[in-house]
């Protein structure tokens, strides 16, 4: 081989299908992981390639029962809500740690109304040679690959979808676009066991009440859920209330309104526990919280009370319907992308669907029949 010839191609650009060592950022919520899973499917049908996640802590408990990810860097991102962000110290030991991996490319996804420069700064930072992103404005050397980020101003599209198109810019393809989850034998053994000792006939099935927020402007009432209970009770199904050890004083209230039928299972069950629950439920009602991504992962049909904050992260590819309502002004958030949304591209419902109603499609569904239908992902953009 020629000399001149050699150097050229020694030369060039890394390219995406020879990348190993992949790292993903998504350091917001479980939901927002779970969502991502099609993507990162993609990538490793596409690569073979190895898939680090990084992300939030918020989410770090979801990541084992990811099959497609090998490794996982946990940190809260001060550029994301969470709890206890990283300190300005800790970035420059995060860059350092990326740096020591020495990655091949990174991807940051992100939803419509973040920034994934402050990210892309870090990844460029750390010496990583390929870096992808979407972008409103030009980022210049911070990003190797960029999509300008059209949303949601020409239009929006599913969480899910706007994941694909990222990634399809590598190359990287899936014939598979459900969400991925999995769930151990042992986790579904323990499940049983706890269900078990519950003083209720479970075998005919059961539901799932999952009201716990993680934000004030998503709660739906605990007298609506009181009265939601009662009138589904005669089902003969045992409603379980689900959520964490801090959500107990929610669910118990609800439980104990609700009568005998309603068991409080907060802070009883371990994640895996908690996803072989949901995979034999008959139907989970929930909030728009990650517990209505991990039915439609595990193809659980779910009713979801949707305050109305992102209209992009709706249940992906699952049965059921969507009851939703408008968010109270005070409690509206005041990112400017966010308000446009609000008030330009997405659906106005502002009663809060009542509990009759949400009965009536709960028992359609457990029945199979009218209220039966695939969630479509667009339900609640205009």
């Amino acid at each position: 081989m020629r000399l001149p010839l050699l150097l050229n191609m020694l030369k060039q650009e890394p390219v995406w299908n020879t990348c190993k060592k992949i790292l993903c950022i998504r350091a917001d919520n479980m939901g927002d992981l779970i969502m991502t899973t099609p993507a990162l499917r993609a990538l490793k049908e596409s690569f073979l390639c190895h898939i680090t996640v990084l992300t939030s802590t918020m989410a770090q408990s979801i990541t084992g029962f990811i099959p497609v990810i090998d490794d996982v860097i946990v940190r809260d991102l001060p550029w994301i809500r969470s709890n206890a962000a990283t300190a300005g110290t800790e970035m420059l030991e995060l860059v350092a740690l990326l740096r020591d991996y020495r990655f091949d490319a990174a991807i940051i996804f992100t939803v419509y109304s973040q920034s994934a420069l402050p990210a892309a700064l870090l990844t460029m930072m750390a010496g990583i040679p390929l870096r992808l992103a979407y972008s409103r404005e030009n980022p210049y050397d911070l990003l190797t690959h960029w999509l300008p980020d059209k949303e949601p101003y020409s239009f929006i599209q599913h969480q899910v979808k706007r994941d694909l198109a990222l990634v399809a810019v590598t190359g990287a393809t899936t014939s598979d676009d459900r969400l991925l989850l999995t769930v151990s034998k042992a986790d579904h053994q323990n499940m049983l066991v706890k269900l078990h000792t519950l003083p209720a006939d479970l075998t005919k099935g059961y539901l799932v009440f999952h009201p716990g927020v993680s934000e004030e402007k998503r709660m739906y009432p605990v007298e609506e859920w009181i009265k939601l209970g009662k009138l589904v009770a005669h089902t003969g199904l045992p409603i379980l209330l689900t959520g964490t050890a801090k959500e107990s004083g929610l669910t118990g209230a609800i439980a104990a309104g609700i009568g005998d039928v309603a068991i409080d299972l907060a802070g009883k069950l371990s994640i895996g526990e908690f996803i072989a629950l949901a995979d034999g439920a008959a139907v989970i009602v929930s909030v728009n919280t990650s517990t209505i991504h991990i039915a439609a992962a595990r193809q659980t049909p779910v009713i979801v009370l949707y305050a109305l904050t992102n209209p992009q992260h709706t249940p992906w590819k699952v049965w059921g319907r969507i009851f939703a309502w408008n968010v109270p002004a005070g409690l509206q958030s005041k990112n400017e992308v966010i308000s446009y949304v609000r008030n330009n591209r997405m659906i106005q419902e502002p009663e809060l669907p009542q509990p009759a109603v949400i009965a009536r499609t709960l028992e359609s569904l457990l029945q199979q029949k009218t209220g039966m239908q695939y969630i479509a992902p667009d339900t609640l953009i205009l």
